[in-house]
């Protein structure tokens, strides 16, 4: 594999991806209490961007502590891309991202994300029109685009290469696998062995295993955790350090929710921001074998004392029930620590 020159991510990057509905302040202040240094806001709506949406420009906030950021935009008319790659560039981010790879579809109905990218010329034209009007670096996120044939997903990189993109994300599943099922590493570095610009993989990661995986199979250095990372901030302590990480204790996991949703609360209000937190709640103790009765009292946290009431139901730890599936599924994706260290 060529050495990539003007690389966006150095060595052994582990990089918070653009995640809808996710990654605000709150979200990310999280990941880099345990050790992210790269992050993106949330995908934001370039069309509604570039007619001045109050909502959109709050996603793009950016905290005074975030050392690295990036923005992505996703979009499929060229001139709402190009104003929307404007406004992003004066301000305070070090990346402008395009998104060519989300699957949803209320997304894809709009033409948009990965079945813009279906459209390879029509996705170049449109990345083209964010990296003339960015001044920040431009770089894009793909999804391979057959399951097998790596020539329309080199095809649809060299387009963005071409056009500017000075590095490229690749999802290793297509838009029909969503988030499930085999990740083909493969396409990945037959993509990265094709392009000039750097490539970063993407999909799957959800542990070190699997990282070491990703890294083995494409041959890059650089690898970005999306899903793997919701309600698990501790995959930044396990991917960068593995001989110093072990799994959260219940009062690890208590704590961080509590600093979570104590965060959301602040940057939303009450109301909005307990309205949002169920979810993430719900993302923190999903594998954890937490018994679903607690899991739905969730929906009754009303105020920062009703937060701490439920907390401290997390501390008391697990159940013999719990307690037993973990001693049978020694490899679970997610693990508590269920003894302190010093005992």
């Amino acid at each position: 594999m060529p050495e990539k020159i003007n690389r966006i991510y150095p060595d052994d990057a582990v990089i918070l991806a653009p995640l809808a509905g996710f990654t605000d302040i709150a979200y990310r202040r999280s990941a880099r209490r345990h050790g992210c240094q790269f992050a993106f806001t949330e995908m934001v709506d370039a069309g509604a961007l570039a007619h001045g949406a109050g909502r959109t420009i709050k996603m793009l906030s950016r905290g005074n502590d975030e050392p690295w950021l990036g923005a992505q935009l996703v979009g499929a008319v060229p001139a709402e891309i190009a104003e929307a790659a404007k406004i992003v560039s004066d301000m305070d981010f070090d990346v402008l991202d395009f998104n060519l790879g989300c699957p949803a579809p209320k997304v894809a109905k709009k033409g948009e994300g990965a079945a813009l990218a279906s459209k390879p010329e029509a996705a170049a034209k449109a990345f083209e029109a964010l990296a003339r009007n960015s001044r920040i670096p431009a770089t894009a996120k793909i999804r391979i685009l057959h399951p097998k044939d790596p020539v329309p997903t080199i095809h649809l990189a060299k387009l963005l290469d071409d056009t500017g993109a000075k590095a490229i994300t690749i999802h290793g599943r297509t838009k029909k696998q969503f988030y499930s099922g085999p990740v083909n590493l493969e396409i990945i570095r037959a993509v990265a062995d094709s392009v000039s610009c750097q490539v970063v993989a993407n999909g799957g990661v959800t542990g070190l295993r699997s990282y070491k995986e990703t890294r083995h199979g494409t041959g890059l250095n650089a690898v970005m955790v999306a899903r793997g990372a919701m309600g698990n901030p501790w995959i930044f302590d396990e991917l960068k350090s593995p001989g110093n990480w072990r799994p959260p204790t219940p009062g690890d996991l208590a704590d961080e929710i509590e600093h979570h949703v104590l965060d959301m609360i602040a940057d939303d209000g009450l109301e909005l921001g307990l309205k949002k937190a169920r979810k993430i709640i719900l993302d923190y103790m999903k594998g954890r074998g937490f018994p679903r009765v607690l899991k739905t009292h969730v929906i009754t946290i009303a105020n920062e004392k009703d937060l701490r009431k439920f907390t401290s139901q997390l501390r008391l730890g697990l159940a013999k029930r719990g307690i037993s599936w973990f001693e049978k599924h020694p490899d679970a994706k997610r693990r508590l620590t269920l003894v302190a260290p010093d005992v």
